[in-house]
């Protein structure tokens, strides 16, 4: 069986990457790009670091900060209605995955009409929409390699997965100096968030020889720095590897799919606020510890590539001592339950039957090594509490 692997056409990595964009321009013809952004990326100066950049090439790009995090269908239509009002030929999609999510949905929608729900998965979207140069600010989300994007229909509540070749950004640069100034909290996040990516790629049920290559490499960088970076922003070392970790974590993932943790996070984020990463945390080690029965090999893998275990190890063992790192890493970057999150009980056991069947409808699920029940979702929801 073969496997189609999509990427960026371009990609610039290492320090200072992002001060390649007029080149990056020059080579895809572009001159007229539209910088999609958000109001902190402006606050911390990494748009006008970009605007100049481009000006002393003679590129004076338009900026648009008004996407949110967890993108929304009317949070993006302002985005799209400056795009079919302007002459710009690119989009430069800079920050972490809210902003080069709504850059994503914006492109197609600019350029082909319609609504969000017209795109959601299990439509497969081929078309085209404007180029995009995704930059990226944090190492976690993976958006600036995948050919996905989600955004949340704020009427329904419902976070709307939308899949397909159009969404996949032309060039990608990623450079960890813009990833120095994270505070902690979002560190950890998103750092979990790519630790997620990369262990459910190399688990999911399409996991390939490609995938898995990447998902092995990034679970390297990711287990012996995600303490450091968080511990200490400003460790060079750490958020360079974190960062590729991150990037080779979102291939893996956008080759091979998501599985149960994704499956069952985004109802938690889109009923009740939880920012992606943060939800990701707070199931990766219940639903590890259901599904490594089906797949124990393959998560001691996970467990030694991490770092945690040797290759003396039985996967027993790996994968006892897997499950130990993940609770204790939670702890140590401090994530908190639902409870400590702020969620009120009542509203959100009440809200149990509805997100497992949003989980299962995601399709997400179905990529798993044990392919979970809607009564067992339940279950492992209410052990987050």
């Amino acid at each position: 069986m073969s496997t189609q692997v999509i990427l960026p056409r371009i990609m610039q990595v290492g320090e200072d990457a992002s001060q390649e964009v007029p080149n990056v321009l020059a080579s895809l013809g572009c001159k007229r790009p539209l910088i999609i952004t958000d109001k902190v990326m402006v606050e911390l100066g990494y748009s006008s670091r970009i605007q100049s950049c481009l000006e002393r090439h003679g590129i004076y790009p338009d900026v648009f900060d008004d996407t949110v995090p967890e993108p929304t269908v009317s949070s993006i239509q302002a985005g799209v209605d400056k795009v079919r009002h302007g002459d710009y030929d690119c989009i430069i999609a800079l920050g972490g995955g809210s902003p080069i999510d709504s850059a994503k949905a914006i492109s197609i929608l600019a350029k082909h009409g319609g609504t969000m729900r017209d795109y959601k998965f299990p439509r497969v979207v081929l078309e085209a929409g404007l180029p995009i140069i995704a930059v990226p600010t944090t190492a976690g989300t993976g958006s600036e390699v995948t050919r996905f994007t989600i955004i949340t229909d704020e009427t329904t509540d419902e976070k709307m997965l939308c899949v397909g070749i159009g969404f996949m950004p032309i060039a990608t640069l990623i450079d960890f100096n813009l990833t120095l100034s994270l505070p902690p909290r979002i560190t950890a996040d998103t750092g979990i968030d790519a630790l997620t990516h990369a262990i459910e790629a190399y688990v999911s049920q399409k996991a390939n020889p490609y995938s898995d290559s990447q998902a092995l490499s990034a679970m390297r960088l990711i287990g012996p720095n995600l303490r450091r970076a968080y511990h200490e922003g400003s460790d060079k070392d750490a958020r360079e590897a974190m960062m590729l970790g991150s990037t080779l974590a979102g291939v893996a993932f956008s080759n091979a799919s998501v599985a149960l943790v994704h499956g069952m996070s985004r109802p938690i984020g889109a009923a009740f606020h939880v920012p992606h990463g943060l939800s990701n945390a707070m199931l990766l080690p219940s639903v590890t510890a259901f599904s490594i029965p089906a797949a124990p090999e393959r998560y001691a893998d996970c467990a030694r590539a991490i770092g945690v275990a040797s290759e003396q190890d039985s996967d027993e063992q790996a994968n006892r001592k897997l499950l130990e790192e993940l609770v204790a890493l939670n702890d140590e970057l401090k994530v908190p339950t639902p409870a400590q999150f702020g969620i009120e009980r009542q509203a959100f056991f009440d809200l149990l039957p509805t997100m497992a069947e949003q989980a299962l409808a995601s399709g997400s699920p179905n990529n798993n090594p044990r392919v979970p029940s809607a009564e067992q979702v339940v279950e492992i929801y209410k052990q987050l509490w």
